[in-house]
């Protein structure tokens, strides 16, 4: 039963080994923003990464009718800010009908949580209606 007896200091080297590695995982994570859009019964995936510039980031079709745009910026593991974009395509060109900015700080967690909340988007000639909610993971304090 000797091994049972640990040095305090020893017992205190491998506590602290054990939190260090258990925060590794999470300290390594880039933050994942995750949205779920939805138009006509058709479910677009559109996920945003940390960029530096925000003006590349395309937009994504959205049935033919809706464009959508999430963009995350900042450096490696902050966050700086988050803008999403909803636009309503027309003949000309697409419109902008929605825009929504988060600002840190975001709670940190080691699960998914909800960012936007529900979001219903209405617009067009007949009011379509674009649905979203989109999740953030991987935030670091």
């Amino acid at each position: 039963m000797d091994y049972l007896r640990l040095n305090p200091r020893a017992l205190a080297r491998f506590a602290l080994v054990c939190a260090t590695l258990a925060l590794v995982p999470t300290a390594w994570a880039a933050p994942l923003l995750h949205c779920l859009v939805e138009y006509a019964g058709s479910t677009h995936v559109v996920e945003a990464q940390v960029v530096s510039d925000p003006y590349p980031v395309p937009s994504v079709d959205i049935g033919g009718r809706f464009r959508f745009k999430a963009i995350m910026v900042g450096e490696t593991a902050r966050i700086d800010y988050i803008v999403l974009y909803a636009y309503v395509d027309t003949k000309r060109q697409p419109v902008l009908v929605q825009q929504a900015k988060y600002l840190p700080p975001f709670r940190v967690t080691d699960q998914p949580y909800s960012l936007t909340g529900e979001q219903y988007v209405y617009a067009g000639v007949v009011e379509r209606e674009l649905h979203y909610t989109c999740t953030l993971q991987g935030v670091n304090p």
